[in-house]
């Protein structure tokens, strides 16, 4: 049996490459998807009219999605809003920030918030990921079917891309990705910097895989539009970046990582 999920991030609606997302749209709808993972940015400013245009893409994408938000859905010009109720306007218009799940079909997915409305530093769109939340979500896996693919869903690279073009710098996102590999979670997808990446956790075993998704977006980062297409079977995870050359998506590249042999349970 093989899963496939589309991992799509920072669309940036206000700021969306039109044609691209109603290529991304027709892809996903076309492909037998199992999960569309999207890992946040939705919108440009948190514009109640962006998660309007936001939400009615996400209707009319015909597969189980799982969403969680990025900086950029906490509002950038309502300053009131942003410090005290920073996602207010994505979970009226989206759903729940704090946390998502998914489970079944041979896969469990958690999403957690990493972005912050405000935070007491001066770049406010980097990253945070508490102690509290890589617990609850680990306790969540435990609770899951061993035969379980693990995957975590957030906005921010909890470590960061070597060579990327700009960073997370994420507050708690070493020691997360260490108890990831720890608790033998098999991926965690993100967002954030606008080019697509994978590559191994350097802790446990080094099997559990950061993926990181590009942009549907005008903001190109050295990269085309792009989002992912992941495959997982018994003994298998392939992550294709499918990349927009301005009239269809095309494959990037291929990168295909080897998976546990023994389950996802702890020895």
């Amino acid at each position: 049996m093989t899963v496939r999920l589309a991992h799509i991030s920072d669309i940036h609606f206000g700021g969306e490459n039109a044609a691209a997302v109603a290529g991304a749209t027709a892809h996903v709808n076309a492909g037998g998807f199992d999960l569309v993972v999207v890992t946040g940015d939705l919108t440009r400013f948190a514009e109640i009219d962006e998660f309007d245009r936001a939400a009615a893409w996400l209707k009319g994408l015909h597969a189980p999605k799982l969403v969680t938000p990025g900086n950029h859905d906490a509002p950038y010009l309502a300053w009131g809003e942003r410090v005290f109720t920073p996602f207010r306007r994505y979970e009226r218009a989206i759903g729940p920030a704090p946390a998502q799940v998914h489970l079944g079909g041979g896969f469990a997915v958690r999403g957690l918030n990493t972005a912050r409305g405000a935070q007491p530093r001066i770049n406010w769109s980097k990253g945070q990921i508490s102690k509290r939340q890589v617990a609850a979500a680990v306790d969540w896996f435990e609770e899951a079917d061993p035969v379980c693919v693990r995957i975590v869903a957030c906005h921010h690279p909890l470590t960061e891309m070597i060579g990327g073009p700009m960073t997370g710098r994420v507050w708690g996102g070493e020691a997360a990705a260490r108890d990831f590999a720890d608790a033998r979670v098999d991926l965690v997808l993100s967002g954030h910097i606008h080019a697509p990446f994978t590559w191994p956790y350097p802790f446990a075993d080094g099997r559990t895989y950061a993926v990181g998704a590009g942009t549907l977006s005008i903001r190109e980062r050295g990269a085309p539009a792009s989002f992912n297409v992941v495959e997982i079977d018994e003994a298998a995870i392939r992550v294709a970046a499918m990349g927009w050359t301005g009239s269809h998506f095309e494959p990037l590249r291929t990168t295909s990582l080897d998976r546990r042999q023994d389950g996802p349970s702890r020895p």
